[in-house]
C-alpha cells in the first residue's frame, strides 16, 4: 500500500541527490501525471526547475490559459508558443504513427531549445507505469538523453513506478486542486490522435470544439469522476445529413467514454442516454461541419482507448 507522505519525502530528497545545484526541465502538460513530477522536482530543487508548457496548437480548449493560471505562482513555468512550427510538419501527414513521430521529432526540437537557453543538465520526466509496461520499454530510472543537436541530458523519472491512481493520490497529499488531480488523462500528441486522417486548422476547430461539448455535457451529469476518459473523435469520414430543408455531407464524429484504473484494460459502462442524445444534438447544432454523430461501444482490449 502506498504511503504518498513517506513517497514524497523519499522521493524529494532522492531528486536533491541526483540533481544537486543543477538545473533541470521538465514538460508541464497540465496533466496530472506531469503535475506531480513538477512539483515534487519543484519542492526537490527549487527554481532550478524550469517547467515548461509547450502548446503546439492541438491542446485543448483553454488549456495554455488554464496551465498557467494554475502553476505560475506554483513553479518556475515557460511557455512556447510553437503551433505554427507543429502544424506546418503535420501538414498532410495521415498515418496516426507518422503524427506522433513528428510531434515527437519537433516537440524535442523545441525543448531542446529551452533546455539550452536555461542551461539545464537534467530532464525530468512524468513517466508512469504503464508508459514502460506498455511500451516495453523497462529501462532503468536515470540514463541519458542525447537530444537531436548534441545536448545530452540526464533523465529523472520521479514517478514512474507508480500507477494512475497512485498518482492521484500523492497529488492530493501535495495540495494540488482536485480539478487537475482528478482531471482524464489527454495525450502527448493532444488532438491529432483523436483527428483521423490529415490534419488542418479546421478540422483542429472542430475536433476542439466537440472535445469541449462532450466535457461539459459529462461534467454537467456529473459523472466525470466515474469515467476514466470522455471525448471526441473527428473522422474522416464524410456523412449525408439534413440541416434545415438542405441536404448537406458533413463530417462523423465518434463519442469515446470509458471506465479504467490505469488504462492496461477499460470498458464502456452503461451511459445516460439523456446525455448522449443531449451532446450529439449540441453537436451538430454548433459546429456546422459535422451531420453525424456515434458513440462507441469497444472495450480495451480489443480496441485501445484513444482511436490513433
Amino acid at each position: 500500500m502506498l504511503n504518498p507522505s513517506d513517497f514524497i519525502q523519499e522521493s524529494i530528497e532522492g531528486m536533491k541527490n541526483t540533481i544537486g545545484d543543477k538545473k533541470a526541465i521538465i514538460a508541464l502538460s497540465g496533466g496530472v501525471d506531469s503535475s506531480v513530477s513538477s512539483v515534487l522536482a519543484s519542492k526537490a530543487i527549487g527554481d532550478n526547475l524550469v517547467a515548461v508548457f509547450v502548446d503546439h496548437g492541438l491542446v485543448r480548449e483553454g488549456e495554455a490559459e488554464y496551465v498557467e493560471k494554475t502553476f505560475q505562482d506554483r513553479l518556475n513555468l515557460i511557455s512556447v508558443d510553437a503551433s505554427e512550427e507543429f502544424l506546418d510538419r503535420l501538414e498532410g501527414v495521415s498515418d496516426p504513427e507518422e503524427k506522433r513521430k513528428i510531434i515527437g521529432e519537433v516537440f524535442i526540437n523545441v525543448f531542446e531549445r529551452v533546455a539550452e537557453d536555461v542551461g539545464a543538465e537534467y530532464l525530468v520526466q512524468g513517466t508512469i507505469a504503464p508508459d514502460w509496461i506498455e511500451s516495453q520499454g523497462n529501462i532503468k530510472s536515470h540514463h541519458n538523453l542525447a537530444l537531436p543537436h548534441g545536448l545530452v541530458l540526464e533523465i529523472v523519472e520521479p514517478i514512474r513506478e507508480l500507477y494512475k491512481d497512485e498518482v492521484r493520490i500523492v497529488g492530493s497529499e501535495l495540495g494540488l486542486p482536485d480539478e487537475i488531480i482528478n482531471r482524464q488523462p489527454f495525450p502527448g500528441p493532444g488532438l491529432a490522435v483523436r483527428i483521423v486522417g490529415p490534419i488542418t486548422p479546421e478540422k483542429i476547430e472542430i475536433c476542439r470544439k466537440a472535445n469541449a461539448i462532450v466535457e461539459e455535457e459529462v461534467k454537467k451529469e456529473g459523472i466525470e469522476d466515474s469515467l476514466w476518459q470522455y471525448f471526441a473523435v473527428l473522422t474522416n469520414t464524410r456523412v449525408t445529413g439534413v440541416k434545415g430543408d438542405i441536404r448537406d455531407y458533413g463530417y462523423l464524429v465518434v463519442l469515446r467514454m470509458v471506465e479504467s484504473l490505469d488504462a492496461m484494460t477499460a470498458h464502456v459502462p452503461e451511459l445516460p442516454w439523456p446525455m448522449i442524445k443531449a451532446i450529439s444534438q449540441r453537436i451538430t447544432a454548433e459546429i456546422p461541419e459535422v451531420t453525424h454523430v456515434s458513440l462507441s461501444v469497444s472495450d480495451k482490449p480489443p480496441s485501445t482507448i484513444e482511436f490513433a
